[in-house]
C-alpha cells in the first residue's frame, strides 16, 4: 500500500490540510501529491510543463478530484484523463461539497469511478478516509501499468 500514490487536487487550503490530516489519522502513510488546480493536475497526470521531467510511467494508484477548480474544472481534467490513453484507468474519485445532482451526473458521465461529498464536520472526514483509503489502496485492484507495480 505505501508505495502507491496518491494524488489530491483541491484548490482550498482548509480542506488540502484537512484531509491530509485525516490521511495521516487512519495511518495511511503513502505518498500524496498535491496540486492546486486543474491545469497543474493535467501538466503533473501527463507529465508536461513544470512535471516534463517526472517518471511519467509513475502514476497515482487514485485521484482525489475536488470539482471546484480554478482554471479547469474537475469535470473538465476528468474528461481531458479519460480521453488520454496513458490516463484514462486510473481511478478518480470526486471528493467535492456539491451535492447538486448535475455535478454527480455529470462526473459519472465523463468517467468518475466515485462520486463521495465531503462531509462539514472533521470526524466525519477521518471516518470517511478509513473507508476510501484502504478501498482504493490496498482491496482495488489496479491495471499494472498504474499505482506503482
Amino acid at each position: 500500500m505505501e508505495n502507491k500514490i496518491i494524488m489530491l487536487v483541491e484548490d482550498n487550503q482548509d480542506d488540502e490540510e484537512l484531509t491530509l490530516l485525516a490521511l495521516k489519522k487512519n495511518n495511511i502513510t503513502n505518498e500524496v501529491v498535491v496540486v492546486h488546480d486543474g491545469i497543474e493536475a493535467l501538466d503533473y497526470l501527463l507529465a508536461r510543463g513544470s512535471y516534463s521531467g517526472r517518471d511519467s510511467k509513475r502514476l497515482p494508484a487514485v485521484v482525489l478530484l475536488d470539482l471546484n477548480l480554478p482554471g479547469i474544472n474537475g469535470i473538465e481534467v476528468l474528461r481531458e484523463l479519460r480521453g488520454n490513453p496513458e490516463t484514462k484507468l486510473i481511478p478518480v474519485v470526486v471528493l467535492t461539497t456539491s451535492n447538486n445532482s448535475n455535478d454527480i451526473i455529470n462526473s459519472y458521465s465523463v468517467g468518475a469511478n466515485s462520486y463521495v461529498i465531503k462531509p462539514i464536520d472533521f470526524n466525519q472526514f477521518v471516518d470517511l478516509l478509513s473507508c476510501l483509503g484502504p478501498y482504493w489502496l490496498v482491496i482495488n485492484e489496479l491495471p499494472f501499468a498504474i499505482g506503482g507495480k
